[in-house]
């Protein structure tokens, strides 16, 4: 027989996948190249299925006789080892951004006779229409809880971005950029004591209590899907700790960060201007260790935040602190800083990725924001959180608002910076 190459994400296998499948059993015997997990999460998502799931799924496919895997979504590696006689593929790939991908699968197998067998695309089917039912059926806690290690050890850098109430969440949740064919998107949710605090017009000083926090928590979970990382403040007593650590692996969150201090919070970013009281290292070690015996899985995952460079400590401390810290068994190290240069996290990268023993990096590039994530990822990041900025960029949005409705004693004139009534009315799936 001869042999027929079809490339496929396969992730949500549908009625197209089947219809190019069934066409090309037609030639002869099929090689799928399947795109790995990080091909899938390049241009589309987190694969839904890893890449020996999808394998299984595709194996058993009448006609399949092998399966390889696709590291790009260019075919053309895997044709000049396979020399196929046909490749088939879907025919919407004769315009847009996988025009160049046709056109170069033609030229390769000019070179040995092989064809290029086109199907014709079939009609209402829409991937991005499923992955959004998908959505809207939900996911369930222990699936929600263990997917922000899965991305951790599986991709750089995981994206977090700050939400504060189910709107910011669903932002979070649904921002896609598309850039050189490649989809961006976050990859989850920093629920911030400080915009939680300010949403609520409360300072931020461990004012607003777990009940109400989780409040917030709640109207997250119950809209979206992705992981969701919660700043634990310093995390209170140990025999609080514990209780906290308990009730948020319940409700399906992924991690708490809790920073290494002691006494009334004071944010972080006001330095040595305001008085800051670190924890001692035995004290805060005896936490972690608590927390972590606390919790029923590994999945949940406890991460310290060190504050030495916040507290005037230095860079020592923050380098013993986080080896001890590790020792005790954390799951992440979060380094903070809140000087504009970087270079107090590139030193401490530096000197980190000496450690023999490391767990995942963290960082809340806040005040050196001029860094790329390129640049991060390369210092050894593994988590880039932007921990404030939704409710940043909302604030004075609403303030010229309501500005303009004194200044001009109607609405009409804010009307520009609004969106339109009815976007508004259909906002949220199932509000018509």
């Amino acid at each position: 027989m001869k042999t027929v190459y079809v490339a496929m994400s396969a992730d949500i296998i549908h009625q197209g996948h089947l219809n190019v499948l069934n066409k090309a059993r037609e030639f002869g015997d099929i090689i799928v190249g399947l795109h790995t997990d990080d091909v899938i999460r390049g241009y589309w998502r987190n694969p839904i299925m890893k890449y020996e799931e999808r394998k299984e799924v595709v194996s058993n496919i009448k006609g399949v006789v092998s399966v390889v895997p696709q590291d790009s979504l260019d075919q053309v590696e895997n044709l000049i080892k396979l020399k196929p006689k046909y490749v088939l593929h879907g025919d919407d790939w004769k315009e847009g951004s996988q025009k160049e991908l046709r056109e170069k699968v033609i030229a390769t197998i000019k070179g040995w006779g092989g064809e290029l067998v086109e199907v014709p695309y079939t009609k209402g089917v829409s991937i991005s229409k499923l992955d959004e039912e998908l959505a809207q059926i939900g996911t369930t806690p222990e699936i929600r809880m263990k997917s922000l290690k899965e991305l951790i050890y599986s991709k750089k850098p995981v994206r977090i971005l700050e939400a504060h109430n189910g709107l910011t969440g669903l932002i979070v949740e649904k921002t896609r950029v598309k850039i050189g064919g490649k989809i961006k998107e976050f990859d989850g949710m920093w629920i911030s004591s400080l915009c939680d605090s300010t949403a609520k017009g409360k300072p931020d000083i461990e004012l607003v209590d777990l009940t109400s926090r989780l409040n917030t928590i709640n109207d997250i979970l119950e809209v979206t899907t992705k992981p969701i990382i919660v700043d634990g403040d310093t995390g209170g007593q140990i025999e609080h700790f514990v209780y906290t650590v308990k009730t948020l692996e319940r409700l399906g969150v992924s991690a708490i960060i809790i920073e290494d201090k002691i006494g009334l919070k004071k944010n972080s970013l006001f330095g040595t201007e305001v008085e800051q009281t670190q924890d001692t290292i035995e004290h805060f070690s005896d936490k972690i260790r608590a927390g972590r015996e606390a919790r029923v899985t590994s999945d949940f995952m406890i991460i310290s935040r060190i504050e030495s460079l916040i507290a005037g400590a230095g860079m020592d401390d923050a380098v013993n602190r986080a080896k001890a810290y590790i020792e005790s068994g954390t799951d992440g190290i979060m380094i903070h800083s809140k000087e504009k240069d970087g270079k107090e996290i590139i030193e401490f990268c530096r000197r980190y990725n000496e450690f023999e023993i490391k767990v995942p990096l963290i960082v809340v590039p806040t005040s050196y924001n001029f860094m790329t994530e390129e640049e991060l990822v390369n210092l050894g990041i593994s988590v880039i959180i932007h921990a404030n900025h939704l409710i940043r960029s909302a604030y004075p949005a609403m303030v010229n608002t309501a500005k303009s409705i004194l200044e001009n004693g109607r609405s009409k004139e804010a009307s520009v910076n609004c969106m339109p009534i009815k976007e508004i009315l259909t906002l949220i799936p199932g509000g018509m």
